[in-house]
């Protein structure tokens, strides 16, 4: 799970760290006798990156193996540095009381047989490797999406309510087979728990079709739904992820700001107009734009913007936990964030395209992209 380098490095409060000399770097920490050990992977970039830092400031952690591809800045923790698919991982976990996984690639960009491909072998190697290092808790986290967006779902979901998403939006094909095998773990693995922390709409450096809805010059709106919007601030993540750790909290529950906002509050806070559409012209056109490879969402994205989705946060409450952000200043922070960028359907557009948009607005955007499909259309006949 990954944001851009400003947003991190804005997010975090840490001393300059000094360069490393090798792959792999231990620091001794003994002025914490007490407290679990924790390995993070991912975490030299994006949430893990944040979440390496605030474990290596608490006086809660006795000390934070940090895994990864390549050595990052927190040079308070312990770094290894390797491919959570190497089963040489289960070495580095040695010794570790509890690991969160956050080793995920989630890129719009990314080949989804790729990413599949990554983020399933790399979740079933850690935790099989936790359990052969002696580790007692992995922390793995995916998203409220796998609750799934329809019509019919109750508002908000509970968290122990049915997982009805489906493959068809990007990623989530990803988390719900991520969820399962966290199911099966205990089973083939005795003494292994695995806790699922759930974030909502994840603002906070991070680039999803869902943040790209608001790089848009109008929201679109399917005809005849009813959009709801319960954001999560990465800051709130990260400490919720620490109460996973630190087990003050374990099974599955939801992360995310109090309560939700509807389309129409959005829309007068954003102050950014509507586009509605009827849903077979808003489904067809994403499902053929992303088929010949002009946008990177499938339309499964798209349900997650006609229907509710939001979700209870009853169970960190109960375990003493409060969100800092409210949804109104998480979408605050989202518009900041994504002013000066342009996309339409989801497909990030150049200077000129972006100037084209903002005057003639989405509509003529889709049109044109529309024409594109039909020119692709008659090229393939002539071929």
């Amino acid at each position: 799970m990954s944001s851009p380098d400003p947003q991190v490095r804005a997010a975090r409060n840490l001393t300059e760290p000094s360069p490393a000399s090798t792959s792999e770097e231990k620091r001794p920490r003994g002025r914490r006798n007490r407290g679990p050990v924790i390995a993070v992977t991912g975490a030299a970039t994006g949430i893990g990156e944040l979440l390496t830092a605030h474990l290596a400031a608490s006086d809660e952690v006795k000390q934070v193996i940090a895994i990864d591809e390549r050595r990052g800045e927190v040079s308070e923790a312990t770094w290894h540095i390797l491919d959570v698919r190497d089963p040489a991982i289960a070495e580095k976990l040695r010794g570790a009381d509890v690991v969160v996984h956050l080793a995920l690639d989630l890129d719009l960009e990314t080949d989804p047989a790729a990413r599949t491909a990554y983020n399933v072998r790399g979740t079933q190697t850690v935790l099989t490797a936790a359990a052969a290092a002696g580790v007692h808790r992995v922390v793995l986290c995916t998203s409220a999406m796998v609750y799934g967006a329809l019509a019919d779902n109750d508002v908000p979901l509970s968290e122990d309510a049915e997982l009805r998403a489906t493959a068809e939006a990007t990623g989530v094909g990803d988390l719900l087979e991520i969820e399962r095998l966290g199911r099966r773990a205990p089973r083939a693995h005795p003494g292994l728990n695995v806790t699922v922390v759930r974030p909502t709409v994840l603002v906070g450096g991070t680039d999803t079709a869902l943040t790209r809805y608001f790089e848009s010059p109008r929201l679109l709106v399917v005809a005849g739904s009813r959009p709801t919007w319960q954001f999560c601030h990465v800051e709130d993540l990260v400490t919720a992820l620490e109460y996973a750790a630190l087990e003050k909290i374990d099974g599955e529950f939801a992360v995310g700001c109090d309560g939700w906002l509807e389309q129409d509050e959005v829309e007068e806070l954003s102050g950014v107009r509507r586009m509605e559409l009827p849903s077979a012209v808003a489904l067809g056109a994403a499902a053929r734009l992303h088929r010949i490879g002009l946008t990177p969402s499938p339309a499964g994205d798209l349900a997650y913007t006609m229907h509710p989705w939001v979700v209870s946060v009853s169970r960190l409450h109960d375990a003493g936990w409060r969100p800092k952000w409210t949804n109104e200043a998480v979408l605050g922070a989202l518009l900041e964030e994504v002013e000066g960028r342009h996309t339409v359907a989801g497909r990030r557009l150049g200077r000129k395209d972006a100037t084209a948009a903002g005057a003639a607005g989405a509509t003529v955007a889709l049109l044109g992209a529309a024409a594109v499909v039909r020119r692709a259309r008659k090229a393939r006949r002539r071929i």
